[in-house]
């Protein structure tokens, strides 16, 4: 009745969020909170799905009416999708006959609040589908999610979309140059693999590539992990789980530019056949590194990555994601993922895209000149690991990536490190996805994406007109 409904809505007082039961739990309305600083995404993303977590009633069949402006549309989404994860290997899940279905409704207020199109839906069902993928592949053990199984993921991909996977894998790592990513994964029993999946459209005026982590194991090698650091290392394939959801849906969605979604595969194991500190290896830049830490494990594939991305697939735009250091969720924290990149507009691009999708970023200090000097090795061209691990280790990190393409490589090279925000609690986020559907929007055919890049058509972000036409949440 209303005068329940009334009663309901007077007693939410967000700080920061606040719910209330309906009829005895069978329904809840809950509140976001009312104001978000500068830092925060206006959509209030990370509560949404923490409220739907904690909040959502039980049952078979479920519904969710989302009230939000326009502009909030497509981080809500993606925030909604993130509390329903697709991985359990709980007994009772196998026995349960009956499928849950949960249906979203969304209820559009503020200016520009007529309904929503059946092709903005259409783009909102790829993007969860990407979120929900890529959070599968990270909440996955590595007894099943090994670099074989990986490959299967990416030929599944592959496969919806219309395009055959390159694939080099094992010993032609080795025979065509690839020590880094050779190097990390040799010692294990399922070997390591570049993969590649390209989109390649008529008419296409510049090449993107994303280069994406995919440690599907890491026991830091012979560097070993202990006991309490190695639980969780099953998600070190964040960053390629990513861009493999993200390249499913921008591509599904219709992207006008060159895009190429190659994945640096390994384990990092420990056995007899395991790189050794001490070790040189020859990376895919012509480079020699000098192992001093092989727990260092996601730079050495990462920057074999990134010089096969500038040297074989010529592109001009080079991101690479990663859950690279345990010192990012020190710097940056859980919800923001850090970005370090060689151009200021492409930094700017990201923090603001994070805002606009729910994905958070932060930038990190861009400063090879002060800080690359942590690598220098006195018998290769640098070590893998830092001097001094108080000193930036999250962009010195980043740098040792870059510097396989070279630092006065003329592209635009964006690193972003995600390993805090890739998880919360013991379940995978699908951070990631959304960042990059938001931030390559520009480039898309479709208008909702368009819509939440910060580098549209027209130079402009939603975010100015979010500041201005949101009436339930502020920034600060």
């Amino acid at each position: 009745s209303p005068q329940i409904w009334q009663s309901a809505l007077s007693t939410l007082n967000p700080n920061p969020t606040d719910s209330c039961p309906l009829y005895l739990n069978y329904a809840t309305v809950a509140a976001l909170p009312s104001r978000v600083s500068r830092h925060n995404s206006p959509s209030a993303a990370q509560f949404v799905t923490r409220l739907v977590r904690n909040c959502l009633p039980g049952g078979v069949n479920r519904c969710i009416v989302m009230v939000c402006e326009r502009s909030e549309v497509f981080a809500s989404a993606c925030a909604l999708a993130r509390a329903f994860p697709l991985f359990t290997h709980r007994s009772s899940a196998s026995r349960r006959t009956e499928k849950k279905t949960v249906t979203v409704e969304f209820f559009l207020v503020g200016q520009n609040n007529g309904p929503i199109e059946v092709a903005t839906l259409k783009c909102l069902a790829s993007a969860t589908e990407g979120v929900r993928l890529a959070a599968r592949i990270v909440d996955t053990p590595c007894n099943e999610m090994n670099t074989d199984n990986f490959l299967e993921e990416i030929k599944k991909v592959g496969k919806d979309l219309g395009i055959t996977p390159t694939i080099i894998r094992d010993e032609e790592l080795k025979e065509r140059g690839f020590g880094g990513i050779y190097g990390v994964g040799k010692a294990a029993l399922h070997p390591p693999a570049l993969a590649v999946l390209s989109h390649t459209p008529d008419g296409a005026t510049q090449t993107i590539a994303w280069v994406g982590k995919g440690i599907v194991y890491d026991t830091g090698g012979l560097s070993i992990k202990g006991k309490t650091t190695m639980p969780g290392m099953k998600r070190d394939c964040g960053g390629a789980a990513a861009i493999l959801g993200a390249f499913k849906a921008t591509v599904k969605q219709g992207f006008k530019d060159n895009l190429h979604a190659v994945f640096c595969l390994a384990e990092n194991a420990v056995g007899p056949r395991a790189t050794r500190p001490d070790d040189i290896h020859v990376l895919y830049s012509g480079k020699t590194v000098e192992i001093n830490n092989t727990d260092a494990e996601g730079r050495l594939i990462l920057a074999d990555g990134v010089a096969y991305a500038c040297k074989d697939l010529g592109a001009d735009i080079i991101l690479d994601m990663a859950t690279l250091t345990g010192a990012q969720g020190i710097a940056t924290g859980k919800y923001h993922a850090a970005v370090l990149t060689n151009n200021e507009e492409w930094e700017k691009a990201c923090v603001k895209a994070g805002r606009n999708c729910g994905d958070l970023v932060h930038p990190l200090v861009y400063c090879p000149e002060l800080h690359f000097s942590e690598f220098t090795s006195a018998v290769a061209d640098m070590k893998n690991s830092v001097a001094d691990r108080d000193n930036t280790p999250s962009s010195c990190a980043g740098l040792f990536i870059a510097s396989h393409i070279g630092f006065d490589w003329p592209g635009v090279w964006v690193h972003i490190d995600i390993a805090a925000p890739v998880h919360a609690g013991e379940r995978a986020t699908g951070y990631g996805v959304a960042l990059l559907l938001s931030l390559f929007g520009g480039a898309s055919e479709d208008p909702l994406l368009n819509m939440v890049s910060p580098l549209g058509c027209n130079g402009d972000s939603p975010t100015e007109d979010m500041e201005r036409d949101s009436k339930r949440r502020r920034l600060v």
